[in-house]
Order: C-alpha cells, then structure tokens, then sequence
C-alpha cells in the first residue's frame, strides 16, 4: 500500500466552492474527502494538511473560520495559518488610496509542508490540491528532488487543471466534483469525545431537500 497525503491551498480551494453557489458545502470533512478520492485498493491516506489564514476585522467571518478548522482538526486534519498584511492600494481615475488586506504565507505553506514531509518520508504519493499555476515552481522541485515519489495535480471543484503544474506529474491528475464534496459534508456538530469540536455556522446549513448521499434510499 502507498502512502498518500494531501496538500490543499485553502484560498484556491474556498473560492472555487464558493463559486459553485452551495455554501453548505464548504463544510467539508477533507479527510473523508480524501479516502473517496484515492484507490483504496492499492493507497492508505496517511496525512492531510490544510492551508489558510484568518481574515482580518470581519469577526463574524474569523469565527466560521475557526469553527471549520477545529472540526478539521478533530477529524485529523493537519492546519497550517498564514496570515494577512494591509498593503497600499489606490484607484488610478480619482487618487483614492486605501489599506488592502493581503493573504501571504498560504501558497509558501503548501510548498513546504509538501517539501519537508516529502524528505521525512511521510507519504510516498502526494496530491496537490490547487489550480494555482505558481505552485508549478514546487512541482518542478518536488520532481527533481524526490523522483522516486509520485506527485497528481487536483483540480479543485468547477476549476481547469494548472498546465504549469501538470508538466511535473506524469500525467497523474484528478479533479474534484461537486458529487465528491457532496459525499463528505461534516455533520452539524462535529464532537470531540463527549464535547463539541466545531459548529456548522448557519450561513452553511444545507438546504431543505438536502439529504446526505449516506442517508438516501437506493
């Protein structure tokens, strides 16, 4: 059995449910996610890390967030934050500057957590969760470093495949669907022992004629 682990740009991945129109699915056990999106026959999914940072000032908006990586991590999600810096911006026609909030550190994060679990030898295939052409540069050095594992590039939801990217995989590459995110929706309280771990916020709740695919008749 090859050991597997996932590698998700959180940013790249959010944006991308969001833009399928069903908040509910971005309360999505990665985890789970990962066991139905790998061979079982011939791989154990050993590790999976997620990458992300807190936005600033909104709290109602940092408060689902944290909600959703406590859950994470009570089902054996690794986390990893970043976080933002407020950079100069200004509007070219009226001169009007403004502080821009900026995400830094999470495509970094990605890149070296693969590196360094790659050379500690925790899995022996790795699945780049991003359609972010920039984390090409990691594929090429993941190649040329560790030739002897195998690297897929994974299309996050509604998202075309990194071409840069692809060039380093060998032709392993995976997309993931809306039916895949669908299978692996957390429930509402996510529970750590006899406590709560992680709440669903309500702006995630599915809607009504939702039913979990576990749960349907045949």
């Amino acid at each position: 059995m090859l050991k597997a682990a996932f590698y998700y740009d959180g940013f790249n991945f959010y944006h991308a449910i969001k833009d399928l129109g069903e908040p509910y699915l971005k309360w999505c056990n990665l985890w789970e996610l990962g066991e139905r999106l790998i061979p079982k026959q011939t791989e154990q999914l050993v590790k999976v890390v997620f990458c992300t940072a807190f936005y600033p000032g909104d709290e109602r908006k940092k408060w689902r967030h944290q909600q959703y990586l406590n859950a994470l991590e009570n089902v054996g999600v690794t986390t990893v934050k970043g976080h933002y810096v407020h950079e100069e911006a200004s509007c070219d026609k009226c001169g009007k500057s403004w502080k821009k909030p900026t995400e830094k550190e999470t495509d970094i994060n990605v890149a070296l957590q693969l590196m360094m679990d790659a050379q500690d030898g925790v899995f022996e295939k790795a699945y780049l969760v991003t359609a972010d052409s920039g984390q090409a540069a990691t594929a090429r050095a993941f190649k040329d470093r560790f030739p002897q594992k195998q690297l897929v590039t994974v299309a996050p939801p509604g998202r075309n495949f990194s071409v840069h990217i692809a060039r380093y995989t060998d032709g392993n590459r995976l997309a993931i669907t809306k039916d895949h995110l669908d299978w692996a929706v957390l429930p509402a309280i996510v529970m750590s022992g006899t406590k709560p771990a992680g709440r669903r916020p309500r702006e995630y709740d599915p809607p009504e004629w939702w039913i979990s695919p576990k749960d349907r008749q045949v």
